[in-house]
């Protein structure tokens, strides 16, 4: 009996060395040996986990690796994480490996349908509130259907480096979930396949939220400050904070009193059949206009500076005047412009920042975007004392006879669209005479008025946008979509104008060029035309001594 004995240990001794090691392991352990197959140890020989248990009787001191020994990378990331720090500060209750993937016995295959769908069961022994949020949500209900690609806990918040929300590292930070959230909703072929709609991610970026995300603010709204963070249900369900009854609570929380009066309509907006038709034709209307005015002013000009140029190498063209000049702007005029010109570069800059943060002319202002809001904050100082401007010269034309005077020179006439028409011909080499044209001609009448226009467009405009809150009170959102396009795109046919019209006549006009000094010293440098080249030229007018003070 001792002899079979023997032979008995010394077979399973063999055994343990050779490659089916598990079985003869089963020979004492058995519970342990049911529990491997169909697990991500199934493969593994117990030595693997185990070193030196492969002899018989097993040595003193012979040790169980842990998993880092196999899994370094999980384990460095998990180290990161707040279960491990929990841990190491003596939270011994803290999550480790076994709690979440089971004993090493047991370890289910990751990523499967099965397992992923028991991640909320796991995450709620500790998290029981949001688990149970979770399971009520749209992705909770498609994960308990078997969706292979419905989110779980893992895919917002991480596997094993789970970071706090304020950890700027941390995927549900609030700078990183736009991202988090666009791995499913940015997806072209999840939003295809589950009927997604597609440009969820595209229009909040085109979003005053999405663009100030962005460049960095963190205040400004993310997906989950509309939509909820763990309880996301469709806005049909009478629960989602995006239901058209909740939005006024939902919204409210950043602009108290929105949506109270009039419904707040679409909310992810953009260019698409879903924008609301007047915001949808604004925006056609605002491309054409700017396509065909900045194509004839470019036209005009081209054509102008062609003739000019041709007839000064020809020698044909008359000198400028002699100092010093024509005059044209009184003092107080000049300070307006000065104003205007500062005003109108800062509004430009930092608008146009606000509505392209990635570019590289907007970096000086973005690179303080998550702690200080520079670009709004300038932009509407800007807009403050452009304002401003437009005020202290309504002010001054009341209160001056002399530059009332002035100002009607600006009037318009019905005589000025047959000078733009004869001046435009003229221009193109379809009129031989030049044509006569008024002290202040269309050229100056058109820059004018267009100041008007968007003094009063842009600043209508922007006061809504600024005072977003209290207009989304008393009017739908569809009021500040269409302040926004009209906004925008005013500001791009303003732009364009100043840079096609204003600096052609005040640069790069041969007759001034490199510039028309009026501005500066309120002379003018050129040579006023008459209708034929034997007329003779009108003389410089002398500033009035003691003009308007500014």
């Amino acid at each position: 009996m001792q002899i079979l004995t023997v032979l008995a240990v010394v077979l399973a001794a063999l055994l343990s060395a050779a490659p089916g090691a598990a079985q003869s392991c089963a020979t004492c352990h058995e519970d342990q040996a049911k529990k491997l197959p169909g697990t991500a140890h199934a493969q593994q020989d117990c030595a693997n986990c185990h070193p030196g248990h492969e002899k018989l009787p097993h040595p003193k001191g012979a040790g169980t690796l842990t998993c880092g020994t196999c899994h370094s990378t999980q384990a460095g990331q998990a180290a990161l994480g707040v279960h491990d720090q929990a841990r190491q500060h003596g939270n011994l209750a803290a999550p480790e490996c076994g709690t979440c993937h089971g004993s090493a016995h047991e370890v289910a295959l990751p990523g499967t349908t099965p397992f992923r769908r028991h991640v909320a069961e796991t995450c709620g022994m500790c998290h029981s509130d949001q688990a149970g949020q979770f399971k009520a949500s749209v992705h909770g209900q498609a994960v308990e259907q078997g969706v292979r690609e419905a989110p779980v806990c893992t895919d917002c918040h991480g596997e094993h480096a789970i970071l706090k929300p304020s950890s700027p590292a941390a995927r549900t930070n609030a700078a990183h979930v736009r991202e988090t959230c666009s791995h499913c909703h940015g997806d072209v072929r999840l939003t295809a396949k589950f009927g997604l709609p597609p440009d969820r991610v595209l229009s909040y970026e085109a979003s005053f939220h999405g663009l100030a995300a962005k460049a960095g603010s963190q205040s400004v709204a993310n997906c989950g400050s509309c939509h909820g963070v763990h309880l996301i249900l469709p806005s049909s369900d009478a629960r989602s904070s995006i239901n058209a009854k909740n939005l006024p609570a939902t919204c409210g929380g950043c602009h108290p009193g929105a949506g109270t009066r009039f419904a707040l309509g679409p909310v992810h907006v953009d260019a698409a059949p879903a924008e609301p038709s007047v915001v949808e034709w604004a925006r056609r209307i605002y491309v054409v206009l700017i396509v065909t005015v900045i194509g004839l002013m470019a036209l005009h000009n081209g054509g102008d500076w062609v003739r000019k140029v041709r007839g000064r190498l020809a020698g044909a063209l008359a000198a400028r005047a002699a100092p010093p000049g024509e005059f044209r702007m009184y003092p107080a005029e000049r300070l307006q412009h000065a104003l205007l010109v500062a005003s109108f570069t800062v509004l430009v800059w930092t608008g146009f920042a606000l509505k392209y943060p990635t570019e590289f002319w907007a970096r000086p202002l973005v690179a303080w975007e998550n702690s200080w809001p520079v670009r709004g904050t300038v932009h509407r100082i800007a807009g403050a004392m452009f304002l401003a401007t437009s005020l202290l010269h309504a002010l001054l034309l009341v209160s001056s006879a002399r530059l009332r005077e002035h100002w009607k020179d600006l009037w318009p006439r019905r005589s000025d669209v047959a000078e733009a028409l004869a001046g435009f011909a003229y221009n193109l080499g379809l009129r031989r005479d030049q044509p006569a044209l008024a002290r202040h001609s269309y050229v100056e009448k058109a820059e004018y008025w267009a100041v008007v226009w968007g003094a009063v467009i842009m600043g209508g405009t922007g006061l809504m946008l600024w005072a977003n809150t209290f207009f989304l009170a008393w009017l739908p959102k569809t009021a500040l979509d269409l302040a926004t396009v009209v906004h925008f795109y005013e500001a791009v046919l303003a732009t364009l104008a100043i840079l096609v019209w204003h600096f052609y006549f005040v640069i790069f006009d041969p007759d001034v060029y490199p510039l028309d000094s009026a501005w500066l010293s309120g002379y003018s440098p050129r040579q006023r035309r008459a209708a034929s080249p034997a007329a003779p030229v009108a003389e410089p007018q002398e500033e009035p001594p003691g003009g308007p003070a500014a």
